[in-house]
């Protein structure tokens, strides 16, 4: 049975939620779980149904669509986003946030095809998709501390293998199976953290160099690494890619 995937459509214009839930249902292996008219719904709506693929307008009332991609990544760094929008000068912004597609209205149905058939290929074959190796780098030494509610934390550097945005907070696995809840942001951790073991891939990753061991495309313009000691990934964006390619070179 094959799995399917949720889909989230955040547009204000009833007409075009319309049309991309037509052309998402024609595609067998996804859902539409939901659909939202304005941004702050478009958020609350991507935190409870935890979607897998959301079509994002950029321009709806209240909060835009930057906005919210900026909110959702905060709750699901993995969610893939794809903006949908009759505007082009949005798409610097798109770069940043490192949505997986940015589509020009008006579009074909052909074309929201094309993008769902390659986010099946990712979601459903991801494993089996070609990779480029890597040689590890040298364990760092030192501790960190890590603040949280219960007070503090001192983990050894070389132990940490990722730190993630989940949930609006930060979150540290290590190695021994420890995990980490912090407020601290990624960039207060980032400034603590050793240069030559760590690695600030993407806004909402920092991962262990030392414990790379693939990475494959993701989207257009973003990478997966998989890390060793945890079925957790990391996103890596294409300048983020070609700085480790020199690195390890």
């Amino acid at each position: 049975m094959k799995t399917l995937f949720k889909v989230l459509i955040a547009d204000d214009e009833a007409g075009m939620r319309l049309l991309l839930r037509k052309a998402v249902e024609k595609n067998a292996q996804f859902n539409v779980a939901g659909e939202a008219a304005d941004g702050e719904s478009a958020v609350s709506l991507a935190e409870t149904l935890n979607p897998d693929v959301i079509f994002m307008d950029v321009e709806m009332p209240g909060l835009n669509g930057v906005e919210c991609a900026k909110r959702i990544q905060d709750i699901n760094p993995k969610v893939i986003i794809i903006f949908a929008t009759a505007h082009e000068r949005y798409m610097p912004k798109a770069f940043e946030l490192y949505a997986f597609d940015y589509i020009i209205k008006p579009f074909s149905i052909q074309r929201i095809h094309q993008t769902l058939n390659r986010i099946a290929i990712l979601l459903g074959q991801k494993e089996n998709i070609q990779t480029s190796p890597l040689l590890q780098n040298k364990s760092g030494l030192g501790k960190i501390i890590i603040k949280n509610k219960e007070g503090i934390s001192l983990v050894d550097e070389e132990d940490i293998i990722i730190i993630q945005r989940e949930n609006k907070s930060t979150v540290i696995y290590t190695s021994d199976g420890q995990r980490y809840v912090t407020s601290e942001g990624l960039t207060e951790l980032e400034n603590r953290l050793s240069k030559n073991l760590f690695l600030r891939s993407h806004r909402s990753y920092i991962f262990n160099l030392s414990r790379v061991h693939k990475i494959y495309p993701y989207g257009r313009w973003t990478y997966v690494a998989k890390l060793r000691d945890t079925d957790i990934d990391a996103l890596i964006t294409h300048e983020k890619y070609e700085e480790i390619q020199k690195l390890f070179k």
